[in-house]
């Protein structure tokens, strides 16, 4: 029979000690990832930037070269090619041609007849016009900005305006990041890989208010104790939960990333790094913030004998300086 160790429960790592370096740390990734995407740009796929995108299998290993000189004889203006997963799958973008819809069938249907008996297979056709493209950009930009706002309410309704600005700019950062981590590797950033941003966002805030819950109890348990060794304490005593889910969750995702194919090996690597940073950022950098807002207890007399734990047990409040054993 197997002995499965449990993680300790209550440990006394001095994670608020280290507050300013974390958010260096932070303010450094934060730096770097926009002057990644103000230079190196992102590598938009067809949704956003529009034009012909054909996905094809060849019967063997592919010669990009030849493959490139005669699609390019053909005059559809700038293209390019890359190995998609094995030897044999190859990715062809081309851009939008002049005209309307039926133009760039002509020019889809010139690049089967040059291609011929080379393809085994055309595995995926498709086309986005520009405009579509650009409508996407907009409405994918205004999708991440209402779900940072309409995060950063519920948690001040459920909490309190401090722990909304905390987890508003620890979500802030995991975005910005995770674009500046596209922006570095250059995978592409399609609709897919924008729903793994959001799908981090969801992630992230999910840690968060797991350890800003038990800062909330925390502080209302220890009313004289300083409110830096409570904060500390909360994320110590949620570190194993938080931990444990972590690392589950990336066994998961390292399998997608590994198994799943070259499809969604963009949005599986962008939930990996998302994972990551978003652990990262509710123990290093949430807390830390919360700190810098100057959160304190403030229950109202008539709640506090009404206090109890996640038993459903009364909590005593403790009057003493001395952390719980």
């Amino acid at each position: 029979m197997a002995l499965i160790k449990k993680l300790p429960t209550d440990l006394n790592i001095n994670f608020m000690g280290k507050r300013k370096l974390f958010m260096a740390f932070s303010a450094l990734m934060i730096a770097l990832s926009l002057v990644l995407v103000a230079t190196r740009g992102l590598n938009f796929g067809v949704d956003f930037r529009g034009g012909i995108l054909i996905e094809i299998r060849t019967s063997e290993p592919a010669d990009l070269s030849s493959l490139r000189s005669r699609i390019g004889s053909l005059g559809l203006g700038e293209i390019s090619l890359q190995e998609f997963g094995a030897p044999t799958d190859v990715l062809i973008n081309i851009q939008k041609q002049d005209g309307d819809e039926k133009e760039q069938m002509k020019a889809i249907q010139l690049v089967k007849d040059e291609l011929g008996a080379a393809v085994e297979e055309y595995r995926r056709v498709e086309f986005v016009g520009p405009k579509v493209g650009a409508e996407l950009k907009e409405d994918g930009a205004l999708a991440t900005l209402f779900a940072l706002l309409g995060i950063a309410f519920y948690i001040w309704f459920r909490f309190e305006w401090q722990f909304s600005v905390a987890a508003l700019m620890a979500l802030t950062h995991d975005i910005i990041t995770t674009i500046g981590f596209f922006a570095l590797t250059q995978y592409e950033f399609n609709l897919a890989t924008l729903a793994a941003v959001l799908t981090i966002a969801g992630y992230s805030i999910n840690d968060t208010v797991v350890i800003f819950d038990r800062v909330r109890d925390e502080l209302r348990r220890y009313k004289k104790m300083e409110v830096i060794d409570v904060l500390n304490m909360s994320i110590n005593r949620t570190l194993s939960r938080t931990v444990l889910t972590s690392v589950t969750t990336l066994l998961a995702l390292i399998a997608l990333f590994v198994f799943g194919g070259e499809v969604i090996r963009g949005l599986s690597l962008g939930l990996i790094w998302g994972v990551t940073i978003g652990t990262y950022s509710s123990v290093g950098l949430a807390v830390p913030l919360l700190f810098a807002t100057n959160v304190r207890s403030s229950i109202p007399e008539e709640e506090e004998e009404g206090l109890v734990d996640e038993n459903g047990d009364k909590i005593e409040l403790v009057q003493e300086n001395d952390k719980a054993s």
